[in-house]
């Protein structure tokens, strides 16, 4: 009799969490049965499968966190993917032929949902450039040669991570982006994916390659793929899980905008891993807001490697409910006088939790390194948690700069006294304090119509929870 394959497997879903570690992982994948089923979906070529299997190799024989400053501050227990089942199918295009039209105020657009591609469009300017927006999928068919030169070239996952080598071993699903040297587009490119269906798992990769002297801009949008389930009183809603890797190579004296609105459901698990590498002169910006989701970890690798290079990152939280997100940003500065200035804020509200950790690491060939690292946690309840852990590890003493801040505690009373004697509410003045806060990454984002959707969406967020803050003695 023939073995059920891995699509086809039926998850056995547990009533109840399985008592568990903090670092326990919260799903246990067939990996051998998994990694077949991925190679012979679409008869992937020898050097894919090669690199597939050494990722899994690496995932299996990983801790889950290496670092030792940080192996406390790892939380997985509200995660519950046990019955969680990956994609196997890699999409090409969509079913219904490739869009004509993008967006209002985009240059392209690539929108996936699940396992599927509903919209591939470039618009005139992107197209008469040059530029490549593709799924893996279609870039298997069409330049494997181009593909597996991005792979084996490109800059690589961090290798210490077992997160970041799952994904790059069981990947199903991912986005192929090129801007030719020289190229300037005036437009950002929006890069949508969508998930969430319960007891499935869906594990994506991003590349982006921007030449010399090229100029673009990026929003990336992890967005629900249906409505919120709902389950009978007592009932545990069932999970699912989303993994993506966003991974940048900044040619010399290129330009590279990137603004993420993560909105997933609450009963998803997502890990993010973003890694880039820039070169001589190259700017890299991150504008990250973090919403939805159950557990989040997200990890940020900036490698500097170009001289003059520089990388500006805000990451924010809007955290509600029990939601446990981890953000872990390490910045490693090669070439001489670059320049760093990473953000990370948190505000919290009901029993949410954050740990903000990073690491600037400043090496002997980096002189005139100019780096900063903040983190800031806002609690709005008693209950709320926020963990700050900046540090710094420096081998070359010709710095202009290389400092770090951190600071965790509830609205600032004096902030709140001020705009009340301005005639304010005390509920709208805490509530624009907290926007206020949140602010450098919604400034970030270059779609207007994404930026706008931010912002209801932290109002629908705050609105939310409104009636929980008021009470709280901590707000």
């Amino acid at each position: 009799m023939t073995a059920p394959s891995v699509e086809d497997a039926t998850p056995t879903r547990r009533s109840r969490p399985v008592r568990r570690g903090p670092a326990d992982l919260p799903f246990t994948f067939p990996t051998a049965d998994l990694a077949q089923a991925l190679g012979s979906e679409r008869a992937e070529p020898e050097w894919l499968r090669t690199d597939r299997a050494a990722a899994a190799e690496a995932y299996e024989s990983l801790p889950l966190e290496q670092n030792q400053l940080y192996t406390t501050y790892v939380d997985l227990r509200t995660a519950d993917l046990t019955g969680a089942t990956p994609y196997v199918r890699t999409a090409s295009s969509p079913a219904a032929g490739p869009a004509e039209t993008v967006p209002d105020g985009a240059a392209a657009m690539i929108e996936l949902r699940e396992d599927g591609v509903t919209t591939v469009a470039l618009g005139e300017e992107a197209r008469r450039a040059g530029v490549i927006l593709e799924t893996f999928g279609a870039a298997l068919d069409r330049d494997r040669a181009g593909l597996q030169a991005d792979f084996e070239g490109g800059p690589h996952l961090p290798g210490d991570d077992k997160l970041a080598q799952l994904t790059r071993a069981f990947w199903s699903q991912g986005v192929r982006l090129l801007v030719p040297d020289g190229v300037v587009l005036a437009d950002p490119i929006v890069v949508r994916w969508e998930a969430g269906v319960p007891d499935r798992a869906l594990i994506t990769r991003t590349l982006v390659r921007i030449g010399a002297g090229a100029r673009a801009a990026i929003v990336e949008e992890l967005l629900p793929s249906g409505p919120e389930i709902a389950c009978a009183e007592g009932e545990p809603v069932p999970q699912s899980l989303f993994t993506g890797t966003f991974e940048v190579e900044l040619g010399d004296g290129a330009d590279l905008a990137v603004a993420s609105i993560q909105d997933l459901p609450t009963g998803v698990t997502a890990f993010q891993h973003r890694n880039a590498v820039l070169g001589e002169r190259a700017r890299l910006r991150w504008a990250l807001a973090q919403l939805g989701a159950r557990v989040l970890r997200s990890r940020v690798d900036n490698r500097l490697e170009g001289d003059r290079s520089s990388v500006e990152q805000v990451e924010i939280v809007f955290g509600s409910g029990e939601q446990v997100v981890d953000l872990t940003s390490y910045t490693r500065h090669v070439g001489r006088d670059t320049t760093g200035n990473l953000l990370s804020k948190g505000a919290l509200m009901d029993r949410s939790r954050s740990f903000m950790k990073g690491l600037i690491t400043i090496e002997k060939s980096a002189i005139g390194t100019d780096s900063f690292l903040g983190e800031f946690g806002m609690n709005l309840s008693r209950q709320a948690r926020a963990v700050a852990i900046p540090s710094l590890e420096i081998d070359q003493p010709d710095c202009r700069r290389a400092m770090h801040s951190s600071s965790v505690g509830p609205v600032d009373e004096l902030q709140l006294f001020y705009l009340e004697s301005r005639g304010i509410p005390p509920e709208d003045a805490r509530k624009y304090i907290v926007l206020g806060f949140l602010e450098p990454v919604v400034a970030r984002v270059t779609l207007p119509a994404a930026q706008d959707r931010l912002r209801e969406l932290l109002e629908a967020k705050w609105a939310a929870s409104a009636g929980s803050i008021a009470s709280s003695p901590a707000a």
